[in-house]
């Protein structure tokens, strides 16, 4: 062969070659860049949608189905598409061709939404548009569990005390946690004393929305000093919730807890975490 013939010819330079590969190897292995989850453009795109009380059959008929027909129409380079139906969700994934543009395509994707949302039922939010990378495996998962503190404990240390801390940590990014049990204030309506009373659950509805306001009024002005006045119909207690006026029947009145009751719990939990076999909470730290 011809480089063989050459080599042959000249071998001190292919000496001198050899001796500066052999030099420039270590100085490239060092300087190049390396990444455990580099940055790979997939070409699939998500698009959640929710819309809480519809069952997976309503949720397929008014919405999945009719923004299937409106991708087909405005988004280009589309491969295929899959869709997956739950009880008020809504997951559609866009799969694209090979070298499709991904910027094109979620510009495209985000146009289709705004365009087909007036079209979808009322009360329907913007969807959340996602992009599939290598990032989104977790690099880490942190779990918490207890055998003292409850669920809804370790829940709020995860979401106000440790998620807090890690957000901070430069490239990382991290989602709500899965499982524990979200503390909420239950407003429990007895259906006899309502009927008793001649309220509806929307009258109680109505009597809280208009009471709880925290509303700015002005200030005033009280020799040299000036002082911030506010409206503030915000239960702080229980108790002063459970003494809120519903309706004015003559000279008496229906207060809530007269027709419901008021306690420190939990919403419904949808998800469950174990930790070392007890429940606790999971936490996902994705890359950014």
């Amino acid at each position: 062969m011809w480089i063989v013939r050459l080599a042959l010819d000249r071998p001190y330079t292919f000496v001198v070659l050899a001796l500066l590969i052999l030099i420039a190897t270590p100085l490239a292995v060092l300087r190049t860049p390396t990444d455990i989850f580099p940055n790979i453009d997939i070409p699939v795109i998500a698009v959640g949608w929710s819309y809480n009380g519809l069952n997976p059959e309503e949720m397929e008929g008014r919405i999945t189905s009719v923004y299937e027909r409106v991708l087909t129409t405005l988004v280009d380079n589309i491969e295929h598409i899959e869709s997956t139906t739950y009880p008020g969700i809504s997951i559609v994934r866009i799969f694209l061709q090979p070298g499709a543009s991904l910027d094109t395509a979620n510009a495209q994707v985000t146009a289709a939404s705004q365009t087909i949302l007036r079209g979808l039922p009322p009360g329907t939010q913007p969807p959340l548009v996602m992009n599939y990378s290598a990032s989104s495996v977790p690099i880490l998962q942190l779990g918490l569990s207890s055998e003292s503190l409850s669920e809804s404990k370790l829940n709020d240390l995860a979401i106000n005390f440790v998620r807090p801390q890690l957000v901070t940590v430069p490239g990382a990014v991290v989602p709500y946690p899965y499982g524990g049990k979200m503390r909420e204030v239950l407003v429990s309506l007895d259906p006899a004393l309502l009927q008793e009373k001649r309220l509806s659950p929307g009258d109680v509805l109505a009597a809280l929305s208009r009471q709880s306001l925290v509303l700015p009024t002005g200030t005033a002005k009280i020799s040299e000093f000036e002082y911030d006045i506010r409206v503030n119909g915000s239960p702080d207690t229980l108790e002063q919730l459970a003494d809120m006026p519903i309706k004015l029947v003559g000279n008496t009145t229906i207060y809530l807890r007269d027709v419901a009751s008021v306690a420190d719990g939990f919403a419904p939990q949808t998800n469950v975490a174990r930790a070392d076999g007890r429940r606790g909470v999971l936490m996902n730290i994705l890359k950014a």
